[in-house]
């Protein structure tokens, strides 16, 4: 009597798979590698390297608002650079013609400054009678930037092409924000607090919707959702942290002008986050951290070609791994989440279901 092989019943046979399946979720693991690596990297490098980085730092924070828009509710925003550098103005006019640099009063003024004016396009862009497709708010939110530009360039308060130079420093009563570790610290841990909350925001109930939204928006609208409300809160979230960022920057950086308003800057912070990954947070902070660490390594090697070679280097990236840089190491369903999914019928049947993950 010849043996057959044993064959393990369905839900037997799923466990196995998934069991076996099962990885390592590589998502953690970055953010403490990043965590602990920025938190002691002011000790090891030298003091125009801690400035460099600092720069880096603001520069993530924006690049997290964008995928915040992106990444979780399908919103291609070119409005990003906006309201940064709308945020940047305020309190350098506020610096220079009152002298208001209080760090308790310029920083929330940033906050609400990028939520009140990424509300008022939201309420243009995104919640009129009929649902917006992905070009006008692109084109929306790209005009809205581009109109900022031209105005700070003609307007002689605003400082015309120079800007606005020579930005006192930032206080906390008679202590002053001086560029270097103190700043670098400062920078570092408001991106980590905003980071953790964007990061509750995205887990929770109202992340699952956004990532419902996402995926298949036609599904969330028949369950009853109002989508268009969804996305105007995400997308005026996403401008409170720009403009966070812009204060932070004007103070740092001493100076602000035009560039910060505008379109390029808008499409800097687009390639930022598809350059390392878009839908995970992480990633936006890998890209920014790739991207301007390899840009300043060529602009000092190779100074009169470094903008092709590192437009060369994105496209690439790009073009053979769309995920970004993110998708090397985090695999497909880490970085889109688990929500369940189609399991066997009979493992249905005994009440098998996925929670988010």
């Amino acid at each position: 009597m010849t043996e057959e092989p044993a064959i393990l019943p369905s839900r037997s046979r799923l466990a196995v798979l998934r069991f076996g399946e099962r990885r390592i979720a590589a998502i953690p693991i970055l953010e403490l590698t990043l965590f602990v690596t920025f938190a002691l990297l002011p000790l090891a490098i030298a003091d125009y390297l801690t400035v460099f980085v600092t720069r880096v730092l603001i520069f993530a924070l924006l690049a997290i608002s964008f995928d915040l828009v992106w990444g979780y509710a399908g919103i291609m925003s070119f409005g990003q650079a906006l309201f940064f550098g709308t945020a940047g103005y305020t309190v350098a006019l506020l610096a220079r013609d009152l002298e208001i640099t209080s760090i308790f009063i310029v920083i929330p003024l940033s906050i609400l400054i990028g939520l009140g004016l990424s509300f008022l396009l939201a309420s243009f862009l995104l919640l009129g009678r009929y649902p917006p497709t992905t070009i006008f708010v692109a084109l929306g939110t790209l005009t809205g930037s581009y109109a900022a530009d031209r105005l700070a360039r003609g307007w002689y308060y605003l400082g015309g092409q120079n800007g606005i130079p020579s930005i006192p420093s930032m206080t906390a009563g008679s202590y002053e924000f001086t560029e270097g570790p103190v700043f670098y610290y400062l920078a570092f841990a408001t991106l980590v607090l905003v980071y953790l909350l964007c990061r509750f925001v995205v887990r929770s109930q109202f992340g699952l919707a956004l990532a419902g939204m996402r995926e298949q928006e036609s599904r969330i609208l028949f369950f009853g959702y109002r989508v268009q409300h969804l996305k105007a809160i995400v997308f005026s979230l996403s401008g409170a942290v720009a403009g966070l960022a812009g204060g932070l920057y004007a103070f740092h950086e001493g100076f602000v002008w035009p560039n910060v308003l505008g379109v390029v800057l808008s499409t800097q912070i687009v390639l930022y986050a598809l350059f390392g990954g878009v839908g995970t947070l992480i990633g936006a902070v890998i890209g920014v951290i790739a991207i301007e660490t390899v840009s300043f390594w060529l602009a000092d090697n190779y100074q009169d070609i470094w903008p092709i070679l590192l437009g060369l280097l994105l496209l690439l990236v790009i073009l053979f791994r769309p995920s970004g840089l993110i998708g090397l190491i985090v695999s497909e369903r880490e970085r889109i989440g688990t929500f369940g999914g189609p399991h066997e019928s009979s493992d249905r049947r005994q009440g098998g279901s996925g929670g988010a993950a």
